[in-house]
């Protein structure tokens, strides 16, 4: 034991003279935290002496008790010591313990051992015993397993054979009754062979069974020829029980002599069609289609009468007739109507689909269709019938409904869409009138041609509509009538085929919108504005020429509006007609529906219309204009209120925005794209004018700058202009305005200002018109009336500064520039020059 302690005292020693302190990773002195918790200075990990030794003697004067913090220290390692060493002795013992539980362990687990093949040994011998005692047993049931299939199996065969027999016999004699059930046991037995089949009696009876099926097949047709087709067929079947327990056998027979049986019964009780309405009969022709329908109804009332108690109600013989009376008329009307297209008009082509569609309704409540497998991937098409009047009144844009009328069509299409899909009789027969659904679309052609027409007629007796108060409409009526017959042409055309014909009624509809676009609303657009789109500057002369200024009337500028506003319903309304085209046609088509070119065609007379008004008002601003740069501006010598040319200006402007404005109250948006057109040319027209102001001295410019600011009020109050309403500005109108007319501002402040110092009324000039150029330079400097020499000094000054104003921002500077010495100079034309090599 005192090896040992000496061993500890060593490594003790040793920790405590080592010269490197001992760190670890964040993660094990976290875990060290959570084990150990210490408050203490010493036990944190980031511990600095220095800070520790300053914290116990923070003043020279706290160092006299130096002594009773070092005792304490001292103490507090010889604890710490004490604490180590117990530790290190007590993990030596916890070694020396561990070793001794170990053994213990390793002696259990080979007792364990032993005990558990004892307990194996034990559970071997216990099993072969009882495997000695049940040896017999098993025996004894293996035999009995044996001997019961062997009686069974000989029962089973006895069955088989006198089946066969008593099948053979019951055949002769045409006993079907008895065969049905009999015939059914011997199949039922049959199965229990199939495995003995290389046996050859079980194989010959298996043979004979075939034989016998066959045997009855080929005599139950002829019984049922003899039965329909014989000497007494006219008065009937004579022994219908018979043929009744024939059926039965004929259900257990091979599927085949069923379908046989059934296809030879259809075709024979279909034969008398066939002659009575050949396509050489007149009957055959669609305006008697109504005449099949009848006869077939007449035909199956009599077989269900006479003939339908002898088949079981699963063959459903009934429905088999009219599929295949609906699959033979189906071919029989396409052969017809191509061989006789020519004589095929709209009103017989609806009419015969009308009673088609309404004979495959009749077929789908009174037949389930379960005998139509065949025709489930077919093609399925449903018509409805033609609407009398498609001109009778809805809401004014039939695309667009509110919630009440939207869950109710819904609700409507839904049930009809499931009514057309889950019956399998939709398009059985009517799908053959879709090739020659072009009928339809060129009468639909023909119809929008008149319809268009009608548009203009009644344009012309009755005008364009005014906006009276804030509920009536200034619309064209006729915009709305001929979206409600779109929309009823698509969805009869939609009913009728969601195929190929809905692609060609959707290029009608782009045919006849841009006739409605053209002929309608450009060509009812007054004369002038006429003239105005085509050639501009052709107006902008006649303007200019004295005694021949022509403005509208109030009537062409409400006809204007109005035509207007009919563009833009017609605009929105063929869109949501594109989209209500997509969904009716079949998912692979949609990609050839496209409205985005009549759509362009409707903003391009919105803004044709917007450019006939705001030219309308230039046009009358025009002579003010003229008048305000002819005026002798240097003979003002006081400034008074405002010049007559404004008050011309803003009385023009009160007498036409309140009537434009009124009449496009439902469009807000292009009467505030009119007021930004109209402002960004009449500003720079204005300022052009200004420019031709002459020899203005300085009063005239207060004039001209008083009258500035009075048109930039009337132009910033131009959207409620005589509105008793007032609806503040939008803010791009606003600033366009605030820009272009202190533009006109700044250019009669610098008229003001004096030239006597070349440099700085440049400066000044750059300063206030940072983004001008030498042409408007030259143009102020005329408006003061400057001789040649004083502008040539003046320009070549303001060649000078133009570079370095636009490299330095001067514009942006608003102190005012002072002139630059001849170094200075030099300098900017040297750099002018470096920019002009560079650029």
């Amino acid at each position: 034991m005192a090896a040992v302690a000496d061993d500890e005292d060593f490594i003790y020693e040793d920790l405590l003279n080592a010269s490197i302190p001992q760190t670890f990773s964040p993660e094990i002195q976290e875990a060290i935290d959570q084990v150990l918790p210490s408050d203490d200075p010493l036990d944190r990990a980031d511990f600095n002496p220095i800070d520790y030794i300053n914290t116990l003697f923070p003043t020279e004067q706290s160092l006299a008790n130096i002594d009773d913090v070092v005792g304490k220290i001292r103490y507090k390692i010889r604890s710490l010591d004490d604490d180590i060493r117990l530790v290190v002795r007590g993990q030596t013992n916890v070694g020396e313990s561990g070793r001794q539980s170990l053994e213990e362990a390793q002696k259990a687990i080979q007792e364990l051992f032993a005990k558990i093949k004892d307990i194996k040994d034990k559970a071997e011998k216990s099993e072969e015993m009882v495997k000695e005692i049940t040896r017999d047993i098993k025996q004894l049931d293996h035999a009995k397993k044996n001997l019961t299939s062997s009686i069974t199996t000989l029962n089973h065969l006895h069955m088989l054979v006198g089946g066969v027999d008593s099948l053979t016999l019951l055949t002769k004699r045409r006993q079907y009754g008895e065969v049905a059930n009999l015939l059914q046991g011997v199949l039922n037995v049959q199965e229990h062979f199939d495995r003995y089949m290389s046996i050859p009696q079980i194989k010959q009876l298996s043979d004979r069974v075939k034989q016998i099926q066959g045997e009855l097949g080929t005599q139950i047709q002829a019984d049922f020829e003899e039965a329909f087709q014989g000497a007494g067929a006219k008065y009937g079947p004579g022994n219908q029980r018979q043929l009744k327990e024939a059926c039965l056998v004929v259900s257990v027979l091979d599927p085949r002599v069923k379908k046989d049986l059934l296809n030879w019964f259809v075709k024979l009780q279909l034969s008398e069609y066939l002659v009575l309405f050949g396509e050489n009969q007149d009957v055959a022709w669609l305006d008697k289609i109504d005449r099949r329908y009848a006869w077939i109804k007449r035909t199956l009332v009599d077989f269900e009468e006479k003939f339908g108690h002898l088949f079981p109600s699963d063959w459903e013989v009934s429905e088999r007739i009219c599929v295949e009376f609906c699959d033979l008329t189906r071919k029989e009307l396409s052969k017809i109507m191509t061989k006789r297209k020519v004589e095929i008009d709209v009103k017989l082509l609806l009419f015969a689909i009308q009673r088609t569609t309404n004979f495959e309704t009749l077929l789908a409540k009174r037949f389930t269709g379960v005998t139509l497998q065949e025709f489930q991937g077919k093609k399925s098409v449903s018509v409805a019938p033609p609407t009398s009047n498609p001109f009778e009144e809805e809401s004014s844009n039939p695309f667009e409904s509110d919630m009440e009328n939207e869950e109710k069509t819904q609700s409507d299409d839904n049930k009809d869409s499931e009514k057309n899909t889950s019956s399998p009789f939709g398009g059985i027969i009517s799908q053959c009138f879709e090739t020659h659904l072009d009928i339809y679309i060129d009468s639909q052609d023909r119809n929008l041609s008149e319809l268009v027409n009608r548009f203009l007629e009644d344009l012309r007796q009755f005008g364009t509509p005014r906006m009276e108060s804030e509920d009536s409409s200034n619309v064209l009526p006729s915009c709305a009538d001929l979206f409600v017959f779109y929309k009823k042409c698509m969805v009869q055309c939609s009913q009728l085929s969601n195929g190929q014909p809905m692609i060609d009624l959707t290029r009608t509809f782009q045919k006849y919108l841009k006739e409605y676009s053209n002929r309608v609303l450009l060509n009812s657009l007054p004369k002038q504005s006429k003239e105005g789109t085509s050639s501009a500057s052709g107006i902008l002369q006649s303007i200019l020429k004295e005694g021949e200024i022509t403005k509208f009337t109030e009537e062409e500028q409400c006809r204007i509006c109005s035509i207007l506003c009919t563009a833009e319903y017609c605009m929105e309304t063929t869109q949501q007609l594109e989209e209500k085209l997509k969904e009716k046609v079949d998912p692979g088509l949609t990609s050839q529906i496209d409205l985005n070119p009549e759509q362009d065609t409707f903003h391009n007379v919105i803004s044709s219309c917007i450019q006939l008004l705001v030219q309308d008002l230039e046009t009358a601003c025009e002579p003010a204009l003229t008048a305000m740069s002819k005026m002798s501006w240097s003979s003002v010598e006081a400034v008074g209120d405002q010049s007559g040319y404004v008050s011309a200006v803003t009385t023009h402007l009160k007498q036409n925005i309140p009537i434009i404005r009124d009449n496009l109250a439902s469009s807000r948006k292009f009467f505030t794209q009119f007021c930004l057109k109209f402002v960004n040319t009449f500003i720079p027209k204005f300022i052009n004018n200004l420019f031709r102001c002459k020899s203005i001295n300085t009063v005239a410019a207060e004039q001209l700058l008083l009258d500035t600011h009075s048109l930039k009020t009337v132009l910033l109050d131009l959207p409620s202009l005589g509105s008793q309403v007032i609806r503040k500005a939008p803010a791009s109108y606003t600033k366009i305005v605030v820009k272009g007319m202190t533009k006109a501002e700044m250019i009669l402040k610098v008229v003001m200002s004096p030239h006597e110092q070349p440099q700085g009324f440049v400066d000044n000039y750059i300063r206030l018109l940072s983004d001008s150029d030498i042409n408007e330079f030259q143009k102020v400097l005329e408006m003061k009336g400057l001789r040649r020499g004083e502008q040539s000094n003046l320009l070549e000054i303001y060649r000078a500064r133009i570079p370095i104003s636009s490299i330095l921002g001067s514009a942006n500077d608003q102190t005012p520039v002072t002139s630059a010495p001849d170094q200075e100079s030099s300098r900017i034309r040297k750099l002018e020059k470096l920019i002009k090599k560079r650029l």
